[in-house]
């Protein structure tokens, strides 16, 4: 399949693989379908495309056409495109001419494409790029309830045997009783032989005051974590430019 030139002078930057690049218009975290216009050059083209692109989600992120046409991306695709995700997907088409600075002003993001397969592999990375990235704890110290003090009108001081890692000031830390994690909260205050310290290694015993929570229990273990959120690829977002990616 031959590539339709764009018309005009619009100058167009090579399009890699995957997502494109970032801009200051970002991605609202809580948004959960792409929405796109999609230009193409015969209708059978689109009647083709939509049908592919119905067959591409990644659980939470769908993706939805808002507007399926024919010939080269225009003013007005534009602006439908404003009215969504700011993405036109072209496939064998150009653009009009003098565009490329309306499309930089309005923060749209156009692709072209000339292979549907390169199409559909780009709008999956999109959609992956959505996806909420998970977050998983990290254990950095257990202990275990060896003595109840009274403290405030609202608080209770547990005294606990460090048995792995470290608790210290600032951490997160939970109560585990019998049936599971009672109580969570952040390490505000720590002593140790009366004294405050920052931080407590295994085999010292300290005093951890707990406000809000006097149902603890002497055998009941302590961890303090933090919680660590994996990498992942950055969220697409419109660049305002125009952008080539052909076979």
């Amino acid at each position: 399949m031959n590539k339709k030139q764009s018309h005009g002078h619009s100058v167009q930057k090579k399009m890699e693989p995957g997502v494109g690049p970032s801009s200051r218009k970002s991605v609202p975290s809580e948004a959960k379908t792409l929405e796109i216009v999609l230009k193409c050059d015969s209708y059978g083209s689109v009647e083709a495309i939509l049908d592919e692109l119905q067959k591409v989600e990644s659980s939470p992120v769908k993706l939805k056409v808002i507007h399926a046409d024919v010939g080269d991306v225009s003013k007005s695709d534009l602006l439908l495109a404003s009215s969504g995700s700011r993405l036109i997907v072209g496939f064998d088409v150009g653009v009009m001419p003098k565009l490329e600075q309306s499309v930089k002003e309005s923060g749209v993001e156009v692709r072209l494409y000339n292979v549907i397969y390169l199409l559909l592999e780009d709008m999956k990375e999109l959609l992956m790029s959505w996806v909420p990235r998970e977050a998983s704890e990290k254990i950095l110290g257990k202990g275990k309830i060896i003595a109840l003090f009274k403290g405030g009108r609202n608080s209770v001081i547990i005294g606990c045997e460090v048995q792995e890692g470290v608790v210290a000031l600032g951490q997160n830390f939970r109560i585990i009783g019998a049936m599971g994690p009672v109580y969570t909260g952040k390490v505000d205050s720590l002593q140790m032989d009366h004294k405050p310290i920052r931080q407590a290694k295994a085999g010292q015993k300290i005093g951890l005051k707990v406000s809000h929570f006097k149902t603890a229990k002497i055998g009941d273990l302590v961890e303090s974590f933090e919680t660590v959120h994996l990498k992942g690829s950055t969220p697409w977002a419109p660049s305002g430019s125009i952008l080539e990616r052909f076979a």
